[in-house]
């Protein structure tokens, strides 16, 4: 494999990643916690503020807390989706959907629970750990629909009671994955898929320590498809892309497209 040294300066990486871009047809990109929070969102290991500092994210994370205590776990789902409804895709976002609007077939993995992708134009996006829009019944599992938004800015700490299924009464609960369950099976098998019949895959904003998804640039480089990272620091993935470039995605991406024409 040609690796690009990062000793290369910044525009020789970028060029040679337009070159691999511009010679594929098929684009799969993984993207991280990173890429959210260049549009402000925080990520999950941030730590909480307000009257949330007095919890810990990965304890509230759980099947578990959800069942002792569903006011407090719905409250503070509903406190992370209230910040992500005020967050925009940012330029990297918007470059990656003027993308696909040139022809290419781009495949999005995202392991980011928000809508940012969407919300800027990418049609093929698969969560691979779910979405903080789409709950559904923590008994049952039917998908549900939210009622009125609380207030844009709830009080930290809030208890909200989650609302009730129309189905069985259960619990409605956030559409994300905890900790101990399992993978959307049907995103994990459009994202394994996307990596094999990819010509080129791009990771942007993940640091290559949550599995299963890690382990995606691995199956790709694996087939021997060019991998290209966006990142700002250095990740367990260097060993394996062809082209690392050091930098946000906002402006990243957007440079790249500009050299695709």
């Amino acid at each position: 494999m040609n690796r690009i040294p990062v000793q290369q300066t910044l525009d020789e990486r970028l060029e040679a990643a337009a070159t691999l871009l511009g010679e594929a047809g098929r684009i799969a990109v993984l993207s991280g916690a990173g890429m959210s929070a260049e549009s402000g969102i925080p990520t999950f290991r941030d730590a909480l503020t307000g009257l949330w500092a007095r919890f810990d994210a990965t304890e509230l994370a759980t099947p578990q807390a959800f069942e002792r205590d569903p006011a407090l776990v719905w409250g503070w789902y509903e406190w992370r989706r209230m910040k992500v409804l005020q967050s925009q895709p940012n330029p990297g976002h918007i470059a990656l959907a003027q993308l696909a609007a040139r022809g290419v077939a781009v495949t999005v993995v995202t392991q980011n629970v928000d809508d940012l992708h969407e919300r800027a134009g990418s049609r093929a996006v698969h969560h691979l750990h779910g979405s903080l829009h789409v709950p559904r019944c923590f008994d049952c599992g039917a998908r549900a629909a939210f009622g009125p938004q609380i207030p844009a800015e709830p009080e930290g700490g809030r208890r909200l009671d989650p609302p009730r299924c129309t189905r069985c009464g259960g619990p409605i609960r956030p559409g994300v994955v905890w900790f101990g369950e399992m993978l959307p099976e049907d995103a994990w098998q459009a994202a394994t898929e996307a990596i094999l019949n990819c010509d080129v895959m791009i990771i942007i904003g993940t640091s290559g320590l949550v599995y299963p998804a890690a382990g995606l640039p691995d199956l790709a480089a694996g087939r021997g498809k060019p991998v290209i990272q966006i990142n700002p620091a250095p990740t367990d993935h260097d060993a394996y892309a062809r082209v690392s470039l050091r930098g946000k995605a906002g402006e990243l991406l957007p440079a790249l497209l500009a050299r695709l024409g």
